[in-house]
């Protein structure tokens, strides 16, 4: 990916941003502030953890795309990214989980403290998909709204793996898409193998201290390693 992204710290609260390349240094801080609180274009709402870049070189809208992902090993699966409007995003993961079955494997992503793409993994084997749900239930507002913070839930066994990724952007890895694309069917989400996504342009993604910290006891809560 091409992509550069831009970390926001706290600059709903207090105006402390930390900004990287062009010309964006010198732009007013009311500006900056104007350009994060734009949340819905056309019908398509975002949540806070993620803007696109103030020249709007892709507007976000929703459906998803169809690939195919190649493994370290020399392996593919096919895959398909999704884009959700906001008030369906959370609901729509949620049902994506359902396929996986009863244990899964959760693996919680953070890039709080890391910059350049990277980003550190905790993980949680073989917990119940309903405890794992509630979990995510307590602690979904930082799920939505934290542009550091991401979450994949897996099925090895399977072979099955539903990714929420901290650009609020909808990932499945499986060998048969079918039921996935039915999920996302009844919320009238369609294949569109001509979309863009953010992740393929410049952005900005927005965090706290606050989430940093909730971050930390998500991680406690359910028994990372």
């Amino acid at each position: 990916m091409s992509s550069l992204k831009r970390f926001y710290r706290n600059v709903m609260r207090n105006h402390s941003t930390v900004i990287s390349g062009r010309n964006y240094d010198r732009m007013p801080s009311l500006e900056i502030e104007s350009h994060l609180t734009i949340n819905t274009y056309g019908t398509f709402k975002m949540t806070n953890a993620v803007r696109p870049s103030f020249e709007l070189t892709i507007v976000p809208q929703q459906g998803y795309r169809k690939n195919t992902f190649h493994d370290d090993c020399g392996g593919t699966v096919p895959m398909l990214v999704a884009s959700v409007s906001s008030e369906n995003l959370f609901d729509v993961f949620f049902d994506l989980l359902d396929p996986l079955g009863n244990s899964v494997d959760a693996v919680l992503e953070t890039s709080h403290c890391h910059r350049n793409n990277k980003h550190a993994d905790y993980c949680r084997e073989q917990i119940d998909l309903p405890i794992l749900k509630s979990f995510l239930c307590t602690y979904e507002e930082l799920i939505l709204n934290d542009g550091c913070t991401g979450i994949a839930v897996l099925n090895p066994e399977k072979e099955l793996e539903v990714q929420f990724d901290e650009h609020k952007l909808l990932f499945v890895y499986a060998h048969s898409l079918r039921s996935f694309e039915r999920i996302l069917k009844n919320y009238s989400i369609f294949c569109n193998n001509q979309l863009h996504f953010l992740t393929e342009a410049e952005h900005i993604h927005t965090t706290s201290e606050e989430y940093m910290q909730r971050f930390c006891e998500f991680c406690t809560a359910i028994g990372t390693g």
